[in-house]
C-alpha cells in the first residue's frame, strides 16, 4: 500500500470518518424537559443505528481508502473495491437521514414520541455521512478532489532545464556527468577508473574536441528516465490490451524505458512493463 497514492477526496472521507466516530458517543435524542443529568442513551444504544450510520459509514470509508492505496484495483461482487465502499457511504447517510426524520420510531404511532427529536450524535452523524457520500462519489469526477493528497517527494538537489537528475542515467540521487564529458565513473562504465588525461592531449584541441562529440549521444536517441505522475494513473499491456496491468501511484519513481508518440512504456518497482498512455503534468526525476 503506497499512502501517497491516496487524493484529497481521500482526504476528506477520512476526517468525516472520524467525525462519524466521535458523533456515535454523542446523545442520540434529544428529549423536550429533560435535565442535563438525564441518561440519554448515544448512538451505540441502537442497534440499526449502529449497524445502518456507524459501521456502514466506516466500512464505506476505510473502503475507498483502502482501494486508492493498494498498487492494482480490486473487486468485490463484481464491483471495484472503491465502488462498494461508495456505496456503504451512500447507504449510511441514507439511514441517517430517515433517523433524522423520525427519531422515536414506532412511538410516533401511539404518542409515545412526543417530545423526542434528534439529539446532537445523530445530526452530526448525518451531516458527516453526507460529507463522506459526496466525497466518495465526487473524487473521481471533480480534479480538485482528484489532486494527490501528499505532493510527490523531489530530487535532492533542483536540475538545469533539459539535464539528466542527480541520479545519473535516469536514476535521482546519484552523481551527475558533466555536460558534454565522460561520465564520473569513465567512457561508459559506472564505477571505473577515469583515463589520466595525456599531456598531448592537452595541446592537442582538435583530438579534444572530437572525443567530446563522441561522449555525446545522438539527439534522436530515447534515454531512460525516472519519473513521478500528478495522479494515479493506469498503465496498459504493451499489446493493446484494455485491461490495465498496473496502476502509477503519485509519490512513487517509476522508470520510462521506451518512448511510443506521445506515450511511454514505464517499468514498475516489481519488474512489470505497461503503456502509459497520458503523460501530461509527469514530473521527471
Amino acid at each position: 500500500m503506497n499512502i501517497r497514492s491516496l487524493t484529497r477526496g481521500d482526504g476528506v472521507v477520512i476526517v468525516a470518518a472520524v467525525v462519524l466516530l466521535i458523533a456515535s458517543f454523542l446523545d442520540i435524542y434529544s428529549i423536550e424537559g429533560a435535565s442535563d443529568s438525564a441518561d440519554i442513551p448515544s448512538l451505540w444504544g441502537s442497534g440499526p443505528i449502529v449497524l445502518g450510520v456507524v459501521l456502514a459509514g466506516i466500512i464505506g470509508a476505510a473502503l475507498v481508502v483502502v482501494a486508492h492505496a493498494l498498487p492494482q484495483p480490486r473487486k468485490v461482487a463484481g464491483l471495484d473495491l472503491g465502488q462498494f465502499g461508495a456505496a456503504f457511504t451512500v447507504f449510511a447517510a441514507w439511514c441517517a437521514l430517515g433517523n433524522v426524520f423520525d427519531p422515536a420510531g414506532a412511538f410516533d404511532n401511539n404518542g409515545g414520541g412526543s417530545g423526542i427529536g434528534a439529539g446532537t450524535g445523530l445530526i452530526l452523524a448525518l451531516i458527516a455521512t453526507v460529507v463522506m457520500a459526496a466525497a466518495a462519489v465526487a473524487t473521481p469526477l471533480v480534479p480538485a478532489l482528484k489532486g494527490a493528497l501528499l505532493p510527490a517527494p523531489r530530487p535532492a538537489q533542483p536540475q538545469p532545464y533539459g539535464g539528466q537528475p542527480q541520479g545519473g542515467y535516469g536514476y535521482p540521487g546519484a552523481q551527475q556527468p558533466s555536460y558534454g564529458g565522460q561520465p564520473q565513473g569513465g567512457y561508459g562504465y559506472p564505477g571505473q577508473p577515469q583515463a589520466q588525461q595525456q599531456p598531448q592531449q592537452q595541446a592537442q584541441p582538435q583530438q579534444a574536441h572530437a572525443a567530446q562529440g563522441q561522449a555525446q549521444p545522438p539527439a534522436g536517441d530515447f534515454a531512460p528516465f525516472w519519473f513521478a505522475v500528478p495522479v494515479p494513473r493506469p498503465l496498459f499491456a504493451e499489446d493493446g490490451s484494455p485491461t490495465p496491468v498496473a496502476e502509477l501511484a503519485p509519490g512513487t519513481w517509476y522508470l520510462a524505458v521506451e518512448q511510443r508518440g506521445a506515450a511511454l512504456v514505464a517499468q514498475t518497482q516489481d519488474g512489470r512493463r505497461g503503456v502509459l498512455q497520458d503523460t501530461s503534468g509527469i514530473q521527471r526525476g
